[in-house]
């Protein structure tokens, strides 16, 4: 059975997500405060969690922050009611995977959880390499490499998009979308770090337009 871990300190919104859950056959573990989640997340492991960002003791964003720092690629869904855009944009830039705003319809949120969880089965595989995408995880030559969160995404588009020039600015729009834009040389650096995993050869750099990937 799937294991879910619901952060969520509205006693109404709380029972309201645990009861729908559990009638589509999904294990929930439910709590109102952001330590006592840390502690189970702990002790347990877990298929996906759905924090709110406003809660007592630990909040949502420190969790997230504290579960990628020790490499805990767990599939992150927060639901909240803040709507302030900097949030969001923290949320994603901390390995966040989706973001509901309340209020918002319980066949949605089913909707996401169950892409998020079909996304943990997706492995792109090329060469001698296996790429798991939602794990942020490189096996070649039967060695693990964890990636950064923008690192997997880039990753992921550039195999979508084989053998095509992706310029800079393609690749903003479609791995920062609303997020604040990187520099040159953020980009750069994380072609390097997927470059020294995946070999020189992987990623091409096309002068004054972009990259081409060519292990696919």
């Amino acid at each position: 059975m799937t294991n879910i871990l619901l952060l969520e300190d509205d006693d109404i919104l709380h029972d309201i997500i645990k009861e729908f859950l559990e009638e589509q056959n999904f294990n929930i573990d439910s709590f109102f405060s952001g330590d006592k989640a840390l502690d189970a997340i702990g002790n347990k492991k877990y298929d996906l969690l759905l924090l709110d960002i406003n809660v007592p003791e630990i909040n949502g964003l420190e969790i997230l922050e504290y579960l990628r720092d020790i490499k805990n690629k767990t599939p992150v869904i927060f639901i909240t009611s803040l709507t302030n855009i900097k949030y969001l944009q923290k949320a994603f830039e901390l390995g966040a995977n989706d973001y509901l705003k309340k209020p918002f319809d319980l066949d949605e949120l089913l909707i996401r959880i169950k892409h998020h969880l079909k996304n943990l089965k997706d492995c792109y595989k090329f060469q001698n390499i296996k790429f798991f995408p939602a794990q942020f995880l490189i096996i070649k030559n039967d060695k693990k490499y964890r990636l950064k969160f923008k690192e997997s995404e880039i990753l992921k588009y550039f195999i979508k998009n084989a053998q095509k020039i992706v310029t800079k600015d393609e690749l903003i729009e479609n791995i920062w979308q609303n997020q604040e834009k990187p520099s040159d040389a953020t980009i750069r650096t994380y072609i390097k770090n997927l470059r020294i995993i995946l070999g020189s050869e992987s990623f091409e750099n096309i002068k004054g337009v972009g990259y081409k990937f060519n292990l696919v």
